[in-house]
This record gives C-alpha cells, structure tokens and sequence, in this order.
C-alpha cells in the first residue's frame, strides 16, 4: 500500500470511531443523532464570537465596545489618523444619547494648532485630595483621566508593566486593584493603592486587616498618593472575587500573603468595619498612620449606606477624601451572569443618586469625586464631569490601547492577546515597552480631544462643565439636559478651595491646562 492509502486508512478508522463514540454517548443529543456532522455545530458556535466580530456585526453593533470605539482606541495608541469620515452612524434620537452643548464663540486663548498627535495637553484635577481633612500628604493628580483598578492576576505581568510604564510617560495615576502593590507596578507611575476585602499586602496570616502592614508598604513605596477602599465594583458588587489557584503562582502568593497555588478568595464584605460610622474610623485610622489621601469604591444599590455616611461626614467633618462611584456597565475579569448583567445601577444614575445625597448634605463640593464604567471617551468624560466627576478612571478602554481584542476569554486564562492571562506563552505576545508607547498615545489623544470639547464648549477646563452643558435624548423628538432629568446643580468650587476658570483669560487656567510636545 502506498503511503496516501495508508493515510486514508487511518483517517478512515479515526473518523468511524468518532462515529461509533457520538451514537454511544449520552451527553449530548445533536451528537447522538447526527454523529460526526454534529460537530461541526459545535464548532461554529465556538468561533462565532470571532466571524461575528470580524464578519458580520456592524461598525456599532457588538458589545461591551463597538467596532468604532475599538478603532478609536487602536488608532488613539498608535497615534494614527483617529477621525471618522462621512457623519456620524450613531441614532442620534436613541434614549439616553448626549448631546454635548457647543459654544458660539469658542475658548480662543488655548485652542490647538497643528496636528493633535503633535501635543499632549496635562489637565490637572481642579482640586487636592485631602487638602479639606488636612491631610499630611494631600495630593493634586496632575491629570483628571486615570487608570481604573485592574490586579496583577487578574492581568498578566507584561499587561500590568505596560500600563504602569504608560502611566507614568503620560503623567496619570495607576490604580493597583485590589491584587495589591506588585513589582511590576513600580516602573515609576503614581499608585493609588486599592485595598479590597481580602487586604492583600495589607494583612495578617489570618486574612484579616493590619495596619502595621499597610503603614510599611506606604513607607516603602513612596509612589503609592492615594489608597482606595473598595466596597464593591460595579461587575459583581456584593460579590467577592476568586483567583483560581492555578494563577497563584508562588510571585503573586508572595505580593498578596496567600499560598501559592490555591483559590484565592476575597470575602464578599470588609471584616475590618460594619457600617458608615466604623468605615469612617477605618479611613482616619489609615489617614493618621500614612499621611495619605483615603477614599472609597464602590458601585450603588440601596441608597441608605450613602445617606448615613454623608450625615456623619457633615456632623463630625471626617470620612473619606474621595469617592469613587463604579457604574454596573463597568467590566472584570470574571463575574457570574446575573452580577454582570441585572445587579448594580449603570454610572449615570449611581452617580447621580450619591452626589445628589451629598449636594443636599452641603459636603459635595469637600470630596473629590471619581467616575468609573466604560468613561474612557471624551464624550463620556464629558458627562461625568458635568455631573460632578472631577476624575475619570479608565479600565478596559485601556486594555484595549495596549492590545487587548475583544476577545472576552479573560475568565478562561487564555487571552490571546497576552493582556489577561498567566500563561507565559500567551504574555510573550505582550511587549511592555510597546504598550507603554500604546497606552501612553491613547491618553494624550482622550486628553487632546477632551480638551477640544471642552474649548468648543467655551470654557477652559472640563470641571467647568455643569448639568445645564448637555442634553440626553428621553423620548421621540424630546431632549432633555442632565439637569433637568436628575434634577441637581453640580457643587461649585471657590477659588480658595481649589482653581476655578471663570474668565478665558484667567492666569489660573494657563497655569493648569499646559502643552507639551510628545517625544
């Protein structure tokens, strides 16, 4: 017999035993009744996310992030051609589109010249987290678009460099997430160190809180400005994260005190405080023993948490330096179906219901806020800060800069971009040196263009944008502004408190709002 006739043989066995397999098996019944052609169903559900993404779906059918919003982000990093031509696809009379108020006689002084890859605008926060409690070490962000929570573990140690090397060549904070502070967060960005239910970095061999711990890594780590508490995150609030023990390599067992190659589990609730007045407690504990600015996360359910805070807040002039709201279409690596889809309010209406608690306190202009979920657009920016964000924290949307696809395999371990995974052979594919460069291009162009917007619309920085600024689409042929619809004014802020652009000529805002060449 000739070699091709034994290769038909075998193949000829091989495919009569798959056969003989599916009749006899009892698991599935297409198999059972179609044997060997049942396969093939199967597999075209498996590749369907795939020629859907790249086939079929349309520039702004697929979620979480459309196909144009993906483009923007790619075209952002790398610093490429970012416009869109021929008028906008989006349904413009969809319920729930904004529509951001333009001026008619722009903010002139500070308008671009050139090319918007050939400048990087710096846009400060208006204001200095814990400069109202006194804090030792009060800090201004030198920039109002951040890098959200994203834990080494959940993201692979190339992923968590390159954003931590992009932070720091675009001048934003990185947020560690609450994996705690790793050797590959200290390329030389700002930390704001997320301190989640299971106190990783910050524990005893019990599990539970230490505050010597946490007091020693903030000596050994000057980088760490800010440390964030988070309650819940808007993916799975109420809902405590696993990292399968697989991931536990014996590194990351050794940066969160856990043991190596076990599920590690962070407890649904903090065992280090039981209510608002205890949590206020916690926070000035931490403030006293770091000097640092102390805030909170959380996502927004029942509102009574937030009602009680607020009260002590104004009552005894302690609690936290900022919040910082999660909105429920916020992404993670892994959260079951019905925390991911049905539990948590989206951003604009968790925000808005908190800071309107605050408002009617007196006390929202004292804290600086911080908006998270799907924000990393200047549009969404935009709406943030006209609600009374004061900081935007980008998370996926920055995934995306420095090469993630889309793919939505990060629960499964094997990301094929190398961004959400353990796995050498995938994390090869990232490069940190060529995602800082990515990531570090995506955040000059959100902040470029923020700014654009923000001259159209006649002011000089985003933090002057107010409720009255935009308009939303609530019904055929009806637009209504934020103001209107959730029926607050945004807390003002005074030029003692912190800098406020009221003229365009003002000293302040050439001060705060500077160009510089990218290199």
């Amino acid at each position: 017999m000739t070699l091709w006739a034994w290769f038909g043989l075998f193949l000829f066995v091989v495919l009569c035993s798959v056969v003989i397999y599916d009749v006899v098996q009892k698991d599935r019944a297409i198999l059972r009744n179609f044997p060997l052609l049942g396969h093939l169903r199967y597999f075209l559900i498996e590749i369907g996310p795939e020629i859907r993404q790249y086939l079929v779906a349309s520039n702004r059918e697929e979620l979480p992030f459309s196909r144009s919003e993906r483009e923007w982000i790619y075209a952002s990093a790398d610093r490429r051609n970012n416009y869109f031509g021929f008028g906008t696809d989006e349904q413009i009379y969809g319920i729930g589109y904004p529509i951001i108020k333009h001026a008619v006689i722009p903010y002139g002084e500070l308008a671009f010249r050139g090319s918007k890859h050939d400048n990087n605008v710096e846009i400060p926060c208006t204001k200095v987290v814990g400069e109202r409690h006194g804090r030792a070490r009060a800090w201004r962000p030198p920039s109002i678009i951040n890098v959200s929570g994203m834990s080494y573990g959940a993201l692979g140690q190339n992923a968590i460099s390159a954003l931590n090397m992009g932070a720091k060549a675009a001048g934003v904070f990185h947020n560690t997430g609450e994996g705690g502070v790793s050797p590959h967060h200290l390329h030389g960005a700002d930390l704001c160190w997320q301190v989640g239910t299971g106190y990783f970095g910050a524990r005893k061999p019990d599990g539970s809180f230490s505050l010597d711990a946490l007091a020693a890594k903030c000596r050994e780590y000057p980088q760490i400005k800010l440390i964030e508490i988070k309650l819940s995150q808007g993916a799975k609030p109420g809902k405590g994260g696993v990292l399968p023990g697989a991931k536990v390599t014996p590194e990351i067992a050794k940066i969160r005190g856990v043991t190596p190659w076990e599920d590690c589990i962070s407890p649904n609730g903090h065992t280090a405080f039981r209510d608002p007045a205890t949590l206020i407690d916690f926070i000035e504990d931490i403030a006293r023993v770091t000097g640092l600015p102390v805030g909170i996360k959380s996502a927004v359910g029942h509102l009574d948490f937030f009602v009680e805070l607020a009260e002590r807040m104004r009552n005894d002039g302690r609690g936290p330096d900022f919040i910082a709201i999660d909105g429920g279409e916020g992404g993670t690596g892994a959260a079951p179906l019905t925390f991911s889809d049905h539990v948590s309010l989206p951003f604009r209406l968790g925000f808005t219901r908190v800071y309107k608690i605050f408002a009617d306190a007196g006390i929202a202009s004292e804290l600086v806020w911080v908006g998270s979920g799907k924000l990393g657009f200047p549009d969404r920016a935009v709406v943030a800060m006209a609600l009374g964000a004061d900081l935007i924290a980008a998370a996926r949307e920055t995934m995306l800069s420095i090469g993630c696809i889309q793919a939505q395999k990060c629960h499964t371990g094997n990301c094929p971009s190398g961004v959400a995974t353990q796995r050498w052979w995938l994390q090869r594919g990232m490069v940190p040196e060529v995602g800082a460069r990515r990531i570090e291009g995506y955040l000059h162009s959100f902040r470029n263009e923020l700014m654009a917007v923000t001259h159209a619309s006649g002011y000089a920085h985003p933090g002057q944008y107010t409720p009255h600024d935009v308009e939303v689409s609530a019904g055929p042929g009806i637009f209504q502004s934020l103001h209107d619809i959730y029926g607050y004014e945004k807390a003002q802020l005074t030029l003692d408190a912190a800098p406020r652009f009221k003229e365009p000529d003002h000293e302040l805002a050439k001060k705060m709002v500077r160009r510089l060449s990218i290199i």
